[in-house]
């Protein structure tokens, strides 16, 4: 019937409108440091089963095929990617990439509670009293947490994390603090909470924390940043395709529609 038509090309309707959301999303972060595009994933539903494959027919022999109606689409999931983003050389001595795997680990204020959070965004700053945060917009505070003297005239960061700053009326570099980072088994299981942060989940499993260049973590690299992975051409090309679906689900409607409507006038007669 073109009932089960209309039911069908509604759930697409939907499962589309989903991925236009989530392509919409990829685009306005485009430029955002550290930003880990998404895809949509898609399952279809249940069939109704008409006549199931392989019955025997009047010779006793299995028919090859069966009568299986579907009853549409629906969105299964979101996946983050997190293949690494181009970098940007910004020669300020408190950005800072990850080369490899891993992500930065602050300390934030989400739902009222105070929890670890992660990122892949390195644009560090220093606060009111010398710590050192991101610099998004609530500030949170690196972890482990390094303070960086007043009188600091120069911050170097080694590739393995070890902070250190000369000092006015010094000619030394001193270690003022070691970066630490983190990284997880299912990394797509992170939860986004805005911000150019995640949050740990059930599906993610627990942080591995460690210095960087150590149990299979990346280095950093100083005076440069984590650009978003999005490549935009794709993600037009997506747009266009995600429109184009849109249209044709929207004209199985109308002639879906149309069928009834024609029924509907035969049991006039």
């Amino acid at each position: 019937m073109a009932i089960t038509a209309l039911h069908a090309a509604a759930s697409g309707m939907r499962a589309l409108d989903e991925k236009l959301n989530v392509v919409a999303n990829n685009l306005a972060n485009v430029n955002t440091h550290g930003f880990k595009g998404m895809r949509v994933n898609f399952e279809d539903l249940l069939y109704q089963v008409k006549r199931e494959p392989g019955i025997p027919n009047l010779d006793i022999e299995p028919i090859p095929h069966g009568i299986l109606i579907g009853t549409g689409v629906k969105v299964s999931g979101t996946q983050l990617n997190f293949e690494p983003g181009s970098v940007d050389p910004t020669n300020r001595p408190l950005d800072w990439q990850i080369d490899g795997e891993g992500f930065f680990q602050v300390t934030t204020i989400h739902d009222g509670a105070r929890i670890f959070a992660y990122t892949r965004a390195g644009n560090f700053a220093r606060n009111a009293v010398g710590n050192i945060v991101l610099g998004n917009s609530s500030g949170p505070v690196l972890e482990p947490p390094i303070a960086i003297p007043d009188d600091a005239i120069e911050i170097s960061v080694g590739r393995n994390g070890e902070v250190r700053v000369r000092q006015q009326g010094s000619s030394t570099l001193n270690v003022i603090g070691q970066i630490e980072l983190a990284r997880f088994v299912n990394p797509e299981g992170l939860k986004t909470i805005g911000q150019n942060l995640y949050v740990e989940t059930d599906a993610s499993g627990p942080p591995v924390n460690a210095p960087p260049q150590s149990d299979g973590l990346g280095a950093i690299n100083q005076n440069q940043l984590e650009m978003s992975n999005v490549d935009p051409v794709r993600e037009l090309i997506d747009l266009i395709t995600t429109q184009r679906a849109f249209e044709l689900n929207s004209q199985s409607i109308k002639s879906a529609d149309e069928t009834l409507q024609i029924i509907s006038n035969l049991r006039r007669f």
